[in-house]
Protein backbone atom coordinates (compact mmCIF):
# COMPACT_ATOMS: atom_id res chain seq x y z
CA UNK A 1 0.00 0.00 0.00
CA UNK A 2 1.13 3.47 -0.51
CA UNK A 3 2.04 6.34 1.62
CA UNK A 4 0.97 8.46 -1.15
CA UNK A 5 -2.82 8.83 -1.14
CA UNK A 6 -4.03 11.31 -3.00
CA UNK A 7 -4.20 12.47 -6.70
CA UNK A 8 -2.27 15.28 -6.12
CA UNK A 9 0.35 13.41 -4.10
CA UNK A 10 0.77 10.39 -6.73
CA UNK A 11 1.43 12.83 -9.64
CA UNK A 12 4.22 14.54 -7.71
CA UNK A 13 5.89 11.76 -6.61
CA UNK A 14 5.73 10.93 -10.40
CA UNK A 15 6.99 14.42 -11.25
CA UNK A 16 9.38 13.91 -9.12
CA UNK A 17 10.95 10.88 -10.53
CA UNK A 18 10.53 12.57 -14.31
CA UNK A 19 12.27 15.51 -13.17
CA UNK A 20 15.41 13.60 -12.03
CA UNK A 21 15.98 11.88 -15.29
CA UNK A 22 15.45 15.78 -17.79
CA UNK A 23 16.04 19.31 -17.35
CA UNK A 24 16.55 22.27 -19.55
CA UNK A 25 19.27 24.01 -21.42
CA UNK A 26 20.32 26.77 -23.45
CA UNK A 27 20.06 24.85 -26.53
CA UNK A 28 17.15 22.71 -25.36
CA UNK A 29 15.28 24.30 -22.78
CA UNK A 30 12.76 22.42 -20.85
CA UNK A 31 9.11 22.43 -22.22
CA UNK A 32 7.07 22.27 -19.21
CA UNK A 33 2.92 21.81 -18.82
CA UNK A 34 0.84 22.31 -15.74
CA UNK A 35 -3.09 21.54 -15.58
CA UNK A 36 -5.25 22.80 -12.66
CA UNK A 37 -9.05 21.89 -12.70
CA UNK A 38 -9.58 25.71 -14.76
CA UNK A 39 -6.27 26.56 -16.81
CA UNK A 40 -3.28 25.35 -18.25
CA UNK A 41 -0.04 26.76 -18.22
CA UNK A 42 2.80 26.29 -20.23
CA UNK A 43 6.81 27.64 -20.21
CA UNK A 44 10.08 26.93 -21.70
CA UNK A 45 12.74 26.92 -19.11
CA UNK A 46 16.06 27.01 -19.20
CA UNK A 47 17.51 25.03 -15.88
CA UNK A 48 20.91 25.75 -16.01
CA UNK A 49 20.18 29.41 -16.00
CA UNK A 50 17.14 29.04 -13.79
CA UNK A 51 15.11 31.87 -16.78
CA UNK A 52 11.79 31.19 -17.89
CA UNK A 53 12.21 31.92 -21.60
CA UNK A 54 9.18 32.19 -22.96
CA UNK A 55 5.51 31.32 -21.58
CA UNK A 56 1.79 31.26 -21.96
CA UNK A 57 -1.45 29.92 -20.20
CA UNK A 58 -4.74 30.28 -20.50
CA UNK A 59 -4.58 33.54 -19.05
CA UNK A 60 -2.66 35.60 -21.39
CA UNK A 61 -4.60 37.74 -23.68
CA UNK A 62 -3.75 35.83 -26.62
CA UNK A 63 -5.79 33.06 -25.45
CA UNK A 64 -8.82 35.08 -24.03
CA UNK A 65 -9.09 36.39 -27.43
CA UNK A 66 -10.20 32.70 -28.48
CA UNK A 67 -12.70 32.80 -26.07
CA UNK A 68 -11.75 29.01 -25.62
CA UNK A 69 -11.79 26.86 -22.37
CA UNK A 70 -9.19 25.03 -20.93
CA UNK A 71 -10.25 21.71 -22.50
CA UNK A 72 -9.03 19.40 -25.43
CA UNK A 73 -10.42 21.88 -28.37
CA UNK A 74 -8.41 24.66 -26.06
CA UNK A 75 -5.10 22.64 -25.40
CA UNK A 76 -5.00 22.48 -28.98
CA UNK A 77 -5.58 26.23 -29.49
CA UNK A 78 -2.95 26.81 -26.72
CA UNK A 79 0.05 24.58 -28.31
CA UNK A 80 0.04 26.40 -31.30
CA UNK A 81 0.31 29.87 -29.45
CA UNK A 82 3.16 28.71 -27.25
CA UNK A 83 4.98 26.82 -30.26
CA UNK A 84 4.90 30.20 -32.37
CA UNK A 85 5.98 32.23 -28.86
CA UNK A 86 8.77 29.61 -28.46
CA UNK A 87 10.04 29.98 -32.01
CA UNK A 88 10.10 33.69 -31.79
CA UNK A 89 12.02 33.63 -28.63
CA UNK A 90 14.89 31.17 -31.31
CA UNK A 91 13.83 27.63 -29.75
CA UNK A 92 13.97 24.57 -31.74
CA UNK A 93 13.75 22.06 -30.04
CA UNK A 94 12.83 21.14 -26.45
CA UNK A 95 12.45 18.46 -23.93
CA UNK A 96 9.12 18.04 -22.68
CA UNK A 97 8.33 18.38 -19.23
CA UNK A 98 4.78 16.65 -18.94
CA UNK A 99 4.52 17.19 -15.05
CA UNK A 100 3.57 13.90 -13.72
CA UNK A 101 0.37 13.95 -15.66
CA UNK A 102 -0.21 10.96 -18.52
CA UNK A 103 0.59 11.26 -22.06
CA UNK A 104 -3.22 11.39 -22.89
CA UNK A 105 -6.08 14.15 -23.85
CA UNK A 106 -4.91 17.50 -22.93
CA UNK A 107 -1.39 16.82 -22.47
CA UNK A 108 -1.18 14.70 -25.77
CA UNK A 109 -3.22 17.97 -27.67
CA UNK A 110 -0.94 20.20 -26.41
CA UNK A 111 1.89 18.90 -27.43
CA UNK A 112 1.11 17.60 -30.26
CA UNK A 113 -0.28 21.34 -31.05
CA UNK A 114 3.47 22.29 -30.27
CA UNK A 115 5.07 19.85 -32.78
CA UNK A 116 3.10 21.06 -35.77
CA UNK A 117 4.55 25.05 -34.76
CA UNK A 118 7.71 23.44 -35.76
CA UNK A 119 9.27 22.48 -32.30
CA UNK A 120 11.22 18.79 -32.15
CA UNK A 121 11.16 16.72 -29.18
Amino acid sequence: MSIYKTKREKRERRHMRLRQKISGSSERPRFSVNFTQNHIYVQFIDDDKGNTLASVSTLSGEFKGTKAKANLAGAEILGKIAGEKAVAAGIKAVVFDRGGFRYHGRVKALAEAVRKSGLKF
